[in-house]
Formats: C-alpha cells, sequence, structure tokens
C-alpha cells in the first residue's frame, strides 16, 4: 500500500552545518514526486531524511517533523530498520552485490528478514524482475553475477531488489545520471508501473526527466554557498515548468542559473 509523506519544518544537519531548513511538503501516495535544483541544495540530504539513511553519518541529525501515513519516523520507539524497509531507495550509480547472482541480488533483503523458503524465494524473485521489466532478459541466466549485467539492467536489478521487499516507498537519488539514453528511457518507464502500487521520489538534475516522469516537483535552491538548501516552489509538474510562482524557479528550468 503506497504511503502518504508530510514533512513540517524539516530541517537536517551534518554536524554544525545546516543543510536543509524549514521544509513542508507533502507527497501523496501512488505519484511521482522530482525533487530539482543546484547541487549542493539538499535535495539528497532531504530525500535520504525521509528513510532515516541520513543519519548513518557521524554527527548528522534532522530536526522537525516527517510522517509516513501520519507515524512519525523519527519517533523514538520507532525501528529503524522497519522504515527503511518500508521505504525503499535506489542510488545514483547501480550497485549489486558483485559476488551474488542475479537471483540471489533480488532476494537478498527477503533473506535478511528471515525468508528462507524457496518456493517463496523463487516467487518473490520472479514478481519483482517482471515488475522492473528485467524477467525477459535475464530468466534463462538467474545464477549468473549480477554484475555481469549492463549498466541499465543492474540498475533495473537494483529496482527489483529494492521492491522485491514490497515497500510502500520508493526513493530514487539521480538513478539514470549514469546511464545511456536507452537504459535511462527503460528507467523513466518503469517508474510509470511502479507508481501504481509505490509513492516515488526522485531526484533528479534533468529538468526534461522531471517534466516526463513527475506529477509534481520540488524546486529546491540556496542563497549562496554555505547556506542551508530550501524549498523554493512545489507544484504541479506541468504548472513549474510552464508558469512557475517564483522568479527563482523559472530562472533555474530555463538554464539562467545553476
Amino acid at each position: 500500500m503506497a504511503k502518504r509523506i508530510d514533512a513540517t519544518d524539516v530541517t537536517a544537519y551534518y554536524g554544525g552545518f545546516k543543510a536543509i531548513e524549514n521544509i513542508n511538503l507533502t507527497v501523496e501516495p501512488k505519484t511521482v514526486t522530482a525533487l530539482i535544483g543546484p547541487s549542493g541544495c539538499g535535495k539528497s540530504t532531504f530525500l535520504r531524511s525521509i528513510n532515516r539513511m541520513h543519519e548513518v553519518l557521524p554527527g548528522a541529525r534532522v530536526e522537525g517533523s516527517l510522517t509516513i501515513d501520519g507515524q512519525d519516523v523519527y519517533d523514538r520507539d520507532v525501528d529503524v530498520t522497519a522504515v527503511r524497509r518500508m521505504i525503499g531507495m535506489v542510488f545514483q550509480r547501480p550497485n549489486p552485490f558483485p559476488t551474488m547472482s542475479i537471483f540471489e541480488n533480488v532476494v537478498a533483503g527477503l533473506r535478511l528478514n528471515g525468508v528462507r523458503k524457496k518456493s517463496i524465494l523463487d516467487e518473490a524473485a520472479e514478481k519483482a524482475l517482471r515488475a522492473a521489466n528485467l524477467w525477459d532478459e535475464v530468466k534463462d541466466r538467474l545464477g549468473k553475477p549480477g554484475a555481469g549485467l549492463s549498466g541499465g539492467q543492474q540498475q533495473r536489478l537494483c529496482i527489483a531488489r529494492t521492491i522485491a521487499v514490497e515497500p510502500q516507498v520508493v526513493l530514487m537519488d539521480e538513478p539514470c545520471s549514469a546511464l545511456d539514453p536507452i537504459s535511462t528511457l527503460a528507467i523513466e518507464d518503469l517508474m510509470f508501473q511502479l507508481k501504481d502500487k509505490f509513492t516515488i521520489i526522485i531526484v533528479t538534475h534533468n529538468m526534461q526527466q522531471a517534466a516526463r516522469v513527475s506529477d509534481r516537483t520540488a524546486f529546491f535552491s540556496i542563497e549562496k554557498t554555505g547556506d542551508p538548501g530550501r524549498l523554493i516552489e512545489y507544484d504541479n509538474t506541468q504548472k513549474i515548468f510552464s508558469n512557475p510562482s517564483q522568479k527563482k524557479t523559472e530562472d533555474y528550468i530555463t538554464g539562467r542559473f545553476g
């Protein structure tokens, strides 16, 4: 079941450095939301705050409220592992486990969660690979190393690994930045299909990609180097790219800065 995300006055720190300040936005279930903005404006920091990946860095912390269907993921009694199981993440570069086969890559999370029955693992692997549009390409070589796939296939393998544990939210941090145009298109097509089941948030520097794949777009920016990133504008993607409310947004998407 896809989840609604509500961020209220979210501020994140790396030690004494304030990376983002007072981020307020709501992401509806079964939508794709794009986070855009210049480098260093806090897009990835905000993304990693959602599933508490931000706090794995020494001295990092988050203030404010970040709720998934009303449950604050930073409450003291919340299990961090459960949060990261519910909120999957796909990273900038494909990162299949190099010593594992394609099959073992997909079911790694399930095994970590204690699933051992072969029939369940087999079914889950096929379901995830089909959902990632990879099954037909790899079904006859599931025992081969995942690292032997092409870059685009590796990224779809990582997406299959993420969705195999059936999260409700999928975070994607520039998932196409290291891919060729054809592989990028395959990932974008996949996003359209996956949003029927998941809430998806993607960080991208590709304005055309944001316009193509997202329902809503959040524009982050900074005043100057060293300042915290702030949310400048958040609206329906069509409006952001055709008639933004803020001049700074218009300047960024038209290439005047950033």
